[in-house]
């Protein structure tokens, strides 16, 4: 039996298996993607304490290798639900059934969907410029969104693209001011505001997209050989409906990481807050890990 199982190797629970382990509990992540979670998307990270500037990636790997240079154990799996039992908690995942002391719920997010016909269907439709911007050097691609994830996919993109054209639905972009500089600058990217996206276009592969303006309803096509989508993230909480409280998706704890099942706690971007960073993350997985301690005594 393990004393803590962490659901989730983003920076929460990456952090969560630090903290436990200097404890001396023993420890086992379970993730079903890729390691690092969702940081692994940010080409470039500017606003993490001690590293003026690196990638997601580069950040995971040394999450990760402390984890594992401390001793905790990962394990590839994806968990379907979790249900207590007899001073114990049993993880249903689906590789099998794991059963641990206490639980740590960091599942983090994922990317919001437009819910267009030919979403799911069309080559050319992405989530992540990191993964799929070298598809598009010299060609012209759209960004549907206007925060922070959407000003970075574009300015990655710009590197290579031909032209980027971001697609924001209020009348101003709404991420960091330093971002929207750069965007500013650059003469390859340009931005249209107050509009949706209606409709994805192709037969196979994506050609564009039907846009419509959210003041005067007029329509328009931009035509592009892809689309990036990054208009936000839900929580990945659906294996946990019907046994934690969830709001909005997320599982309901304060700033203390405790839900209302004994032994079960929950940090990071799947936990009700305000602020959804790396930085907050990994506070929520120290907080977490040290209240997990507190309750194995």
């Amino acid at each position: 039996m393990t004393d803590i199982l962490i659901i989730g190797a983003g920076p929460a629970g990456l952090t969560a298996a630090i903290y436990a382990r200097r404890a001396e509990k023993s420890v086992l992540i379970l993730e079903k993607g890729a390691m690092g979670g969702q940081m692994t998307h940010s080409p470039k990270i500017e606003n993490y304490p001690g590293f003026p500037v690196l990638s997601g990636n580069e950040l995971a790997d040394k999450m990760v290798e402390q984890a594992l240079l401390l001793g905790a154990e990962i394990g590839l799996a994806e968990v379907t639900g979790i249900e207590p039992a007899d001073g114990c908690i049993t993880v249903h995942a689906d590789d099998g059934d794991y059963t641990a002391r206490t639980v740590i719920i960091a599942t983090g997010a994922k990317h919001r969907r437009l819910g267009l016909e030919k979403e799911d269907t069309l080559a050319g439709v992405s989530y992540c410029a990191v993964c799929d911007g070298a598809f598009y050097k010299n060609k012209a691609v759209l960004v549907i969104g206007g925060g922070n994830s959407a000003m970075q996919e574009a300015l990655l993109l710009s590197e290579s693209c031909a032209a980027v054209t971001m697609v924001q639905n209020l009348p101003t972009l709404t991420g960091e001011a330093a971002l929207q500089a750069k965007v500013a600058e650059k003469n390859n990217v340009k931005v249209i505001y107050n509009s949706v996206c209606k409709a994805l276009l192709g037969d196979g592969d994506f050609t564009g997209a039907v846009i419509e303006n959210t003041q005067t309803g007029e329509q328009q096509t931009l035509y592009a050989d892809g689309i990036f989508v990054a208009i936000g993230l839900s929580p990945d909480t659906e294996a946990f409906r019907g046994l934690l409280t969830l709001e909005n998706g997320c599982v309901k704890a304060d700033e203390s990481c405790l839900t209302d099942l004994p032994g079960v706690f929950v940090a990071g971007d799947c936990r009700t807050k305000n602020i959804r960073q790396i930085t907050t993350a990994a506070a929520d997985g120290a907080t977490a890990a040290l209240a997990a301690i507190r309750y194995l005594g």
